[in-house]
């Protein structure tokens, strides 16, 4: 089991490129910024912002405009897009939890893989086992898909039939799945927007405390 700082540093650290744990704004180029994803998809930018640092990290070949381009934390909404060349593009900041101690929850759902055909189709993409709480009735109620973003980091996505919203299934679906995740020796993690309540809700009560964390990506 990873436990602590130093399991979401060794995540950050093979997940950005880097993680100096210096204060400001550090850019790194990565050659995972060329690389597919979880999900098979590029994603050019990837950034953590912490209240007292954080990185952003951009393909290798960008790194250095990106420094000279934007030079702290205040300019990345303003002028990050131009460096990278995208000047219509727009930076998107969400909320970036982890947890080392769940909350103590009653699991809620049982792991099934994703080929089953009672798993919905927005699960999908997510490959591997799909964690499903079914209704009495056999159909699916709630479910999470896991983003294998490396061995050291998995992130937790979840979603709830609207028939079986407000009855606590997500939170326990998402500490059920933080469990399992920690158990394998990596740190969940759980990204959202900033203005979805629900998401926020959901978070605190399985257990990942907002710490004042980012995540940024750059989008058109």
């Amino acid at each position: 089991m990873m436990n602590g700082t130093s399991g979401l540093e060794k995540f950050l650290t093979e997940w950005l490129g880097g993680w100096p744990g210096t204060p400001g704004l550090t850019v790194v180029g990565s050659a995972l910024r060329t690389q597919p994803s979880w999900d098979g998809s590029v994603r050019e930018v990837v950034g953590v912002r912490t209240p007292d640092g954080g990185v952003l990290s951009v393909p290798p070949e960008l790194a250095d405009a990106v420094r000279s381009g934007v030079r702290d934390w205040a300019e990345v909404d303003g002028r990050l897009p131009a460096a990278l060349g995208r000047p219509a593009a727009r930076v998107f900041a969400g909320v970036f939890r982890w947890s080392t101690e769940p909350a103590d929850l009653p699991d809620a759902g049982e792991w099934v893989p994703i080929t089953d055909p009672r798993v919905p189709p927005w699960l999908h993409p997510f490959g591997g086992d799909a964690l499903i709480a079914f209704a009495e009735d056999g159909t699916y109620a709630a479910g999470v898909g896991i983003k294998r973003h490396n061995a050291a980091g998995m992130e937790i996505s979840v979603g709830t039939e609207e028939a079986y919203r407000g009855q606590g299934l997500a939170a326990r679906l998402v500490a059920q799945a933080a469990r399992w995740i920690l158990a394998a020796g990596a740190v969940p993690i759980y990204l959202h927007d900033p203005a979805n309540v629900a998401s926020d809700r959901t978070a605190l009560r399985a257990g990942f405390p907002d710490e004042g964390w980012k995540i940024i990506g750059v989008f058109g």
